[in-house]
């Protein structure tokens, strides 16, 4: 049962990596240099970084995090630094021969469906590219984010104390004051990501955006 559960989760990963392919291809070399909704990298260090992790093994980032001191931003940093080729045309085509790989860190592979759409609209909403995602691959990133802490990358802290409402799916959770917003919005916020005025509303929505913006 597990395994047949995996396969799934990695069939969508890596159809979300090809959307996020075929969706750049289309921009200009120019645009990659925009800044991305991640703070301090522009698009193509996105880029890189879904090429790194996408390469990394549960032994290899142990390896890793040790070199880096156990700083986890110091060792995004250099798996950035060593897959960002010379120009984006050159780093998007290393992102097209890793889309099928199923490695993974020590985690869950369903870390890797939470990357791949957060990561996607990292991407793609500063370039003004929109993507409407399958639900049933946004519904387990939201659901499995939102029962993981913050410290390893989770949004468990963010949505303490509401209780958030998927308006375009059969989804609640939590308890408290109610925020509404799409999976896609949800998910984003409580990973930390800045949304449009609107996307998120109800009687909590401004307490719960003033949390967010708290938390970082």
């Amino acid at each position: 049962m597990a395994s047949r559960k995996w396969s799934a989760v990695w069939t969508a990963v890596h159809e979300e990596r090809r959307a996020l392919s075929a969706d750049l291809s289309k921009v200009p070399a120019q645009r990659w240099a925009e800044a991305s909704l991640c703070p301090g990298w522009d698009v193509h260090d996105v880029v890189a970084h879904l090429i790194d992790t996408a390469k990394t093994t549960r032994l290899g980032f142990a390896r890793r995090l040790v070199a880096a001191r156990f700083d986890f931003d110091r060792d995004n940093a250099v798996g950035v630094a060593r897959e960002r080729r010379a120009s984006p045309a050159e780093t998007l085509a290393e992102f097209d021969r890793v889309v099928t790989m199923t490695r993974t860190p020590p985690a869950a592979p369903a870390t890797r469906l939470v990357e791949a759409v957060v990561h996607g609209e990292d991407v793609r909403r500063p370039l003004g590219v929109r993507r409407e995602y399958p639900l049933n691959r946004v519904l387990p990133a939201l659901k499995y984010q939102i029962r993981t802490s913050g410290s390893i990358g989770g949004g468990e802290e963010r949505a303490a104390g509401f209780r958030l409402l998927a308006v375009d799916a059969d989804f609640s959770s939590g308890a408290g004051p109610e925020v509404h917003g799409t999976a896609l919005a949800l998910l984003l916020a409580i990973s930390g990501r800045p949304l449009e005025p609107g996307e998120l509303y109800g009687p909590a929505a401004p307490d719960f955006a003033h949390q967010l913006s708290v938390r970082g």
